[in-house]
């Protein structure tokens, strides 16, 4: 297989990826909710009680905030890998897990591992996509 059409798979296989987890929100709307409220309320936060700044319990801002991460898995999906590296990486890894400290918990600590993984596949994809063809 030529590495070009090589490439066009694995473009579909991240739009693919991006796509069904947005959509898995969009069904389970009420449970990506219930999730990222707890995630932004930094509740049963034992080993660093202290945050650098307030949790967010607002249910409209919550909803803001799921909104706001469904719409940029959707536009990965659309527009491609760098989109994705977005939303695992700089959402769920930098603003979740570094900010909202979700890896204190046993759900966040899973997303967290979830997001390493997308974002490494991903971004191995990106790097793959910028080398020349032969």
């Amino acid at each position: 297989m030529p590495i070009r059409y090589l490439k066009i798979v694995l473009v579909v296989f991240v739009s693919l990826l991006c796509l069904l987890y947005a959509t898995q929100n969009v069904v389970n709307l009420q449970a990506a909710h219930g999730f990222v409220s707890a995630a932004l309320s930094m509740a049963e936060h034992v080993a660093y009680p202290a945050a650098l700044g307030p949790a967010i319990t607002s249910s409209a801002l919550v909803w803001v905030a799921l909104a706001v991460i469904i719409l940029f898995e959707f536009a990965a999906g659309l527009l491609g890998c760098g989109a994705g590296i977005i939303v695992w990486f700089g959402f769920f890894t930098v603003i979740g897990g570094a900010y909202f400290q979700m890896w204190q918990t046993q759900l966040g600590s899973a997303s967290l591992q979830g997001s390493f993984q997308y974002t490494m596949m991903i971004g191995l994809v990106l790097l793959f996509l910028n080398q020349p063809d032969r």
